[in-house]
């Protein structure tokens, strides 16, 4: 059992290990950085989707920006799109649960958010969906998938695809780099202790 404890701990360290050494991928972190920081700074909002496990996490990270991270500061304008289950369960019913994202894109954001989607696969047709009418209406989409970006590769403005194939991996990642994006966000944007 301990050996078996041991591998999967290792098999974690090995895909941070691997972001570590990728330049290019935080670079993309970066660009993601700047991006939401300009964004909040021109009024805009982040919005976060996801299905499942990348749901709790797209949930999870959207509270830390409407919330607090590190500083006592005010709320930032951060949701998550599947919180409000009547909505959820209403469109899944009377539409699809491929359009669960894709209609509140069209009837909540405006033109300069960003909307974060996470698929492991990069194939979620309702995030794929969200990404496509997000593009419609000038909204920044932040990919965050495993590692071949699958269908998110295209849609997404800017793409984060961990290197790995293997789910929990990929999300244990996904929320470290989504800490280092508030972490750098909250302390970029409130560097100005006027806010």
């Amino acid at each position: 059992m301990n050996q078996r404890i041991s591998t999967i701990i290792s098999e974690s360290i090995q895909v941070k290990q691997l972001i570590l050494k990728d330049e290019t991928l935080q670079y993309h972190i970066s660009v993601i950085v700047d991006l939401t920081v300009n964004a909040l700074r021109k009024g805009n909002r982040l919005w976060f989707c996801g299905n499942g496990g990348s749901a709790a996490d797209a949930q999870h990270l959207a509270a830390e920006f409407s919330g607090r991270f590190y500083k006592d500061r005010k709320a930032l304008p951060a949701e998550a799109l599947h919180c409000n289950t009547s909505y959820l369960t209403a469109v899944a019913n009377d539409y699809s649960f491929d359009v669960i994202y894709s209609r509140l894109v069209e009837g909540i954001t405006s033109p300069g958010d960003i909307l974060y989607g996470f698929s492991t696969s990069g194939n979620s047709t309702n995030i794929c969906k969200a990404f496509e009418s997000a593009k419609n209406m000038g909204v920044i989409s932040i990919g965050f998938t495993g590692n071949s970006g699958g269908k998110m590769k295209t849609l997404s403005d800017v793409l984060i695809n961990v290197p790995s194939t293997v789910t929990p991996r990929i999300q244990e990642a996904h929320i470290m780099i989504g800490h280092i994006l508030c972490e750098l966000t909250e302390e970029i944007y409130f560097a100005d202790t006027n806010k």
